[in-house]
């Protein structure tokens, strides 16, 4: 890649983060993160940044210049940005991929792609197409920048196709997602923005649609009054106290983390998967976990800790 690309991208990634937004590096022409290579239930803690416990890329993210000049000294990666950490919703206006089908209701309203579905959202809203920051995608998308509401739960990423959300080819990224940042380069297409103005404050009637649903309520874990029974209730509340710590960004390593200790006792025989899943779902969800995420950690938590059992003497 030339010279004068790598000066591009790098220019690009500081100007995102001059506007206050985490960046981190993806892999040159490709929307996934460059580092860390490894998955979390994988992190064998030689990774620098994972001495103390696995750091994804929400982790990494930053808006050091100096941080970010030297990430893209010699390398021409793509820029990501965590939405997270950078207060941001970003809504994604997709285009339809081979063999989509809409529902009728789509259909009926001249709906061809994500553009037109969000266009028919305001119309039904009563609201003005928003005059906010937007970038135009490789795909031929569109990516609608907003700040984050002050005040209610965090809001999660959210799929068009899976029902939740604001309708279908619409995805948005928030809390636990990345956007490509404009400047970044996929094929013979670039991130370009296509509106500078500042992201305008979430409106309530899109900000709505898209809070996580309410956890279900706790289960209490019922365990032996006995050693074991103590030890055990100990080790729980433990756990749960450091996961309820854990900051913007490290919560879903956390959760796994803690999902990992209580499976070496689950596979001990001290607990069942259950009731470390029982201990742990309402914890995550609290902390704005959604509930797919939350069940994937704890699996692949337990799954990890399965590896290591730990038993408890009565």
């Amino acid at each position: 890649m030339p010279v004068s690309c790598l000066d591009s991208l790098r220019a690009a990634a500081l100007s995102a983060a001059a506007r206050g937004w985490h960046v981190f590096p993806l892999r040159p022409g490709d929307k996934r993160p460059a580092f860390p290579d490894h998955a979390e239930d994988r992190c064998a803690r030689t990774d620098l940044r994972c001495r103390t416990g696995h750091t994804g890329w929400e982790g990494r993210a930053t808006t050091d210049p100096q941080r970010i000049t030297r990430a893209w000294q010699r390398i021409p990666y793509n820029i990501g940005i965590a939405c997270g950490p950078s207060r941001l919703i970003v809504i994604d206006l997709d285009m339809p991929k081979p063999g989509t089908v809409l529902p009728a209701e789509w259909v009926t309203e001249g709906v061809r792609d994500g553009g037109d579905v969000f266009a028919v959202l305001c119309q039904r809203a009563g609201q003005p197409f928003p005059n906010t920051y937007t970038v135009s995608t490789a795909s031929g998308g569109t990516h609608l920048y907003f700040r984050h509401p002050a005040t209610g739960s965090p809001l999660r990423n959210t799929r068009g196709e899976s029902g939740r959300g604001l309708g279908p080819l619409i995805d948005t990224r928030a809390h636990g997602g990345l956007v490509v940042a404009a400047g970044s380069v996929i094929g013979a297409h670039t991130y370009t923005v296509l509106d500078d103005t500042a992201p305008e404050l979430l409106p309530r009637w899109l900000a709505e649609p898209l809070y996580p649903e309410p956890p279900r309520p706790a289960v209490p874990v019922v365990l032996g009054a006995d050693r074991a029974g103590r030890y055990v209730r100990a080790a729980i509340d433990r756990t749960l106290t450091k996961l309820a710590g854990a900051s913007e960004g490290g919560r879903n390593d956390a959760l796994w983390m803690a999902a990992q200790s209580l499976g070496q006792l689950a596979a001990g025989g001290a607990l069942t998967d259950q009731q470390v899943t029982d201990a742990l779902e309402p914890a995550a969800r609290s902390l704005g976990l959604t509930a797919r995420e939350t069940a994937r950690t704890i699996r692949s938590g337990l799954t990890a800790g399965a590896r290591n059992p730990r038993s408890v003497a009565a």
